[in-house]
């Protein structure tokens, strides 16, 4: 395994002439695990430690691997930082990785971890256990470009099992993600157990049939379909991210994209417009026009559901929580007389006003109970908090604005980082949807766009996400056809130190991805093959609703 094929490329790779060239770690190899980092010698010995059947035993000396936290590391890098010495005469041990925080420390381990081939991302040894491993003599000094390097998983289009969940966080970790953007509820399934509320999983996870392909298909799965998170399963899966150092942003959609709260409890809804009580959970793609009544009855209701979501994803793995806020159909509230009652007491000028004043109210109350509220773009309509923070998805157009208004911004426009837009044209891609969006024009993603470069309005931009929208991915081999490996190269746009996008080296990327493929490949990931989707990965018939041409940049 050479240098060059480590994904996401580090910031600094050097060879040391006076070393012998590999070093090797046996069954003599020692964990020197310093305060600090105890959990990320833990995360050693699972991962590399199974991988390989060495024992990686606690202990130091000549043999041993240093794991350590350092002031001078964090001055100069950051706390993500690290630098990791495979040089085996520094200190007198055999390797070094030395982190500007435990963040640091893990994501260098990530960084060994590829150096010792792809054979280190499997679950067992496939050759003797415990033979000897060999490692390349270097020095990488790395640190990541942005604090919030994140993927977005719809689970209420189609429900992702816990094991699945879970499985997508070891997966983030191993391309230096750090934020799990949990999309836990939309109309068509509730996904996360609230006690003091129990027919939003009782009745609101589960849907009679699913739409088979775009909403404009006449094919349907007429099988029942959902699925719910157990308290005590977001418990295990924010604990299973803090391991990882991985962020949780969990996402409870409001005022739209409410069908299932409202199925589950028809007096959520607007019922002097519609019989909320005749509504299920919607079997059918798209934008229901069924949104929240805005009523204090609805506000102390998701006050309920907020503090349990509070009390299951703690502030130190979880500072942001996700409202939503997106694509609120107004239909109903302008023919509600209570909804104008309620415009009219509050004096505010339009529908529009009304959706802000739902933010606000959440703004406000997130802010009193020390988190941080991050929502759709159209939330900055009608204004929001200080700590406010907001996910550009139509474009750059609302990131930018936020940004020179001083919010914190994360970049992810639909045009550039929807993974599931399609990957190439033709009629081989599964159910394609939206733009043809390339393992390329992934790579060639720039976050910051030219009017905030250089102006002040640009440390706003906290970071970048994709996100993985779930209509048409009805397993987790559709996850991963659409996910990867396009995920490397946003991994790489969100760590690395790139150039301007046109004078990006993708044929570069592209040879250090043929290694990649193979850490995929041990990782049991089925990703889409360079050359096309294999037979098995077709869906021929099935209508989506490709877009030709370019995405505008907008």
């Amino acid at each position: 395994m050479t240098l060059t094929h480590l994904v996401p490329a580090p910031r600094v790779v050097e060879c040391r002439a006076s070393s012998p060239g590999r070093l090797s770690l046996d069954a003599n190899t020692t964990v020197d695990a310093h305060p600090g980092t105890e959990g990320v010698a833990r995360r050693l010995r699972d991962t590399v430690g199974a991988a390989t059947g060495l024992p990686l035993a606690d202990g130091g000396g000549p043999r041993s691997i240093l794991l350590r936290i350092g002031a001078e590391v964090e001055r100069e890098f950051g706390p993500e930082g690290y630098r990791l010495s495979t040089d085996g005469s520094v200190e007198d041990v055999a390797v070094v990785v030395e982190g500007g925080s435990a963040a640091g420390v893990f994501w260098g381990v990530q960084t060994l971890r590829q150096l010792l081939g792809p054979d280190a991302f499997r679950r067992a040894p496939i050759g003797p256990a415990g033979r000897e491993r060999e490692l390349p003599t270097v020095t990488v000094e790395d640190r990541p470009r942005f604090r919030w390097r994140g993927l977005m998983l719809d689970v209420a289009r189609h429900f992702v099992p816990k094991d699945d969940v879970l499985r997508h966080l070891d997966l983030l970790a191993a391309h230096k993600l750090n934020v799990f953007h949990f999309h836990l509820t939309d109309d068509q399934g509730w996904r996360v157990e609230i006690e003091r509320h129990p027919r939003l999983t009782g009745v609101g996870a589960w849907r009679s049939r699913t739409k088979w392909g775009h909403r404009a298909s006449g094919l349907w799965d007429s099988k029942p379909h959902g699925g719910y998170y157990r308290q005590d399963d977001i418990r295990e899966i924010v604990a299973y991210a803090a391991e990882r150092h991985i962020a949780v942003v969990p996402e409870i959609d409001i005022p739209g994209h409410s069908q299932a709260a409202i199925a589950a409890y028809p007096e959520l809804g607007n019922t002097d417009v519609v019989d909320t009580t005749a509504l299920g959970v919607w079997d059918d793609w798209g934008i229901s026009p069924n949104v929240l009544a805005p009523t204090e009855s609805t506000l102390r209701f998701y006050e309920g559901v907020f503090e349990e979501l509070l009390d299951l994803f703690p502030a130190a793995v979880s500072p942001f929580v996700h409202i939503g806020g997106d694509e609120c159909h107004k239909e109903q509230w302008k023919a509600s007389p209570s909804a104008q009652a309620r415009i009219e007491e509050l004096g505010l000028a339009d529908e529009t006003g009304l959706q802000a004043w739902f933010i606000r109210h959440f703004d406000n109350w997130l802010t009193a109970r020390g988190r941080r509220l991050i929502g759709w773009d159209e939330i900055l309509e009608g204004g929001l908090a200080p700590g406010a923070a907001v996910s550009s998805w139509r474009g750059y157009a609302g990131g930018i604005a936020a940004a020179r208004a001083g919010h914190d911004v994360v970049m992810c426009p639909e045009q550039q980082v929807y993974l599931d837009h399609r990957q190439a044209e033709g009629p081989d891609e599964p159910m394609p949807i939206g733009y043809v969006r390339t393992l390329e024009d992934v790579y060639r993603f720039e976050p910051v766009p030219p009017e905030l470069r250089g102006t002040p309005a640009a440390a706003h931009v906290i970071g970048t996400q994709a996100n993985v929208w779930t209509e048409v991915m009805q397993d987790r081999s559709r996850v991963d056809y659409q996910v990867f490996p396009r995920l490397a190269a946003f991994a790489e746009v969100a760590w690395s130190a790139l150039p301007a996008p046109a004078d990006r080296d993708f044929a570069e990327f592209e040879r250090r991805m043929t290694a990649h493929y193979g850490r995929l490949d041990a990782l049991g990931v089925d990703y889409r093959p360079p050359g096309g989707p294999l037979p098995w990965q077709k869906r021929p018939g099935v209508l989506g609703r490709p877009i030709e041409g370019a995405p505008p940049n907008v």
